[in-house]
């Protein structure tokens, strides 16, 4: 199937096509590989986290990544922070949730999909009644895939946090519902905090720039491996348990 246009009144095309997409791993194993190199992130875990998280990758539980949003540079240094820790193994077999402008121009597209993206289209872009159909369709894509031992990654801000990059936003209940809707196809995903610091900022309005992002602080929680059986609930989990590590990011600065 050729790769659809990426455009709202498109979203079915879309997710059926994202719903199959698979990545090069090798060509994604080398991204990383460089992106690793060019931004040098510094990775911690919680007491026990490495340990298990390495078990539960060898068991092929399918992982449901969390991660704060501060920069559009993101996607980059998780990726370069992917590379220097226990992700690597699982490097290729991740979808990462991303905005679909990301998906307009061909040239960046190409390294998103490369990359693992799945397009989100925002209530905040489009409007919240505009993308219902396609935010449940989005969701149910994830649980797919989730189902079938892929990991997905989500920043559950939504947003670029410019208000405090110590203190995790409002979390949607966008990752409770993809969680919800894994577990109804038999699944147990395994809830994976991986939160990061790129150190003080004087105006937190002014978003680090590349050469800031170098060099960031993560910090990985232990991995959680039984959810709450409701979407909120999950929702909640998240916000507390990523907290809890984007102090630990924040300190190891």
């Amino acid at each position: 199937m050729e790769p659809p246009e990426v455009r709202l009144e498109n979203s079915d095309t879309v997710y059926d096509y994202y719903r199959d997409h698979r990545q090069n791993r090798l060509k994604a194993w080398g991204a990383y590989a460089v992106l690793g190199r060019r931004y040098h992130p510094r990775v911690t875990y919680a007491e026990g986290a490495r340990v298990a998280l390495r078990t539960v990758i060898r068991q092929n539980r399918p992982l449901l990544i969390a991660i704060n949003h501060l920069s559009e540079s993101d996607p980059y240094t998780v990726a370069a922070a992917a590379w220097r820790s226990g992700l690597r193994r699982v490097i290729g077999r991740v979808r990462v949730l991303a905005k679909d402008e990301l998906f307009v121009d061909p040239d960046q597209r190409r390294k998103i999909d490369m990359m693992g993206g799945i397009p989100v289209f925002r209530g905040k872009d489009h409007g919240i009644r505009a993308v219902n159909a396609a935010g449940q369709r989005m969701m149910d894509v994830c649980a797919e895939r989730l189902a079938r031992g892929d990991g997905i990654a989500v920043f559950p801000e939504g947003t670029c946090n410019d208000v405090d990059p110590a203190r995790v936003q409002a979390v949607g209940s966008g990752i409770g519902h993809i969680a919800f809707r894994a577990m109804k196809l038999g699944v147990e995903p395994v809830l994976v905090s991986m939160a990061l610091s790129y150190g003080p900022r004087r105006d937190p309005a002014v978003r680090p720039t590349k050469e800031d992002a170098k060099g960031a602080s993560f910090h990985f929680g232990v991995p959680i491996l039984e959810l709450p059986p409701r979407p909120g609930d999950i929702a909640r989990l998240v916000r507390t348990d990523l907290q809890k590590a984007l102090d630990a990011a924040v300190a190891a600065y």
